[in-house]
């Protein structure tokens, strides 16, 4: 019987903690990503047609990590900027990393500044990183459609972090950064 109770406590602690709130808002300061970039579209993502995964085979094959000079840390940053409008629309996505400066960019590749602002920020679950990371950016359009972000989205540059919680692709964790007005 207590072993029944324990569980229920357990259930009932999780329904609660997933009720609450599970963006923090951060102040980020400027800094620099290089990496490989494409232009896509939200609806080209969300019909399987988009230029994500290939963005991503692309930055795995050529070894583009291994590439970029004066890296600020081991971590892999993929950003979302340059929007038409909003998450359907246009808008560039570079896989990359952060530099320590605005050092000369390797052939092919572009250099993007992430702006200094506030930014809602979201974990992911663990697990594979084609499941993982769409949830978790599924979560972060509904607080967005319900105004639950901590401000209104600025829609200039979003991003995901993969750090060392990224070493294993079926069992990753990442946290997305969406930039506020």
């Amino acid at each position: 019987m207590q072993s029944a109770y324990r569980t229920l406590v357990i259930l009932a602690s999780a329904v609660v903690m997933s009720q609450t709130n599970p963006v923090k808002v951060v102040h980020q300061d400027e800094f620099f990503v290089v990496g490989i970039e494409a232009r896509t579209t939200g609806e080209k993502e969300l019909s399987g047609d988009g230029a994500i995964p290939g963005l991503w085979q692309k930055f795995y094959q050529e070894h583009v990590l291994e590439k970029i000079l004066k890296k600020a840390d081991q971590n892999i940053y993929v950003l979302y900027t340059n929007y038409s409008r909003d998450r359907m629309g246009e808008y560039t996505v570079v896989i990359g990393a952060k530099v320590k400066d605005k050092s000369p960019v390797p052939s092919g590749m572009v250099l993007k500044t992430v702006p200094a602002g506030q930014y809602a920020v979201l974990t992911s679950e663990k697990g594979p990183a084609p499941s993982v990371i769409p949830t978790a950016w599924q979560k972060m359009w509904a607080m967005e459609d319900k105004d639950q972000l901590g401000g209104k989205r600025a829609y200039n540059t979003d991003f995901e972090v993969y750090d060392q919680r990224a070493s294993d692709p079926q069992n990753l964790q990442a946290d997305l950064y969406v930039g506020l007005k």
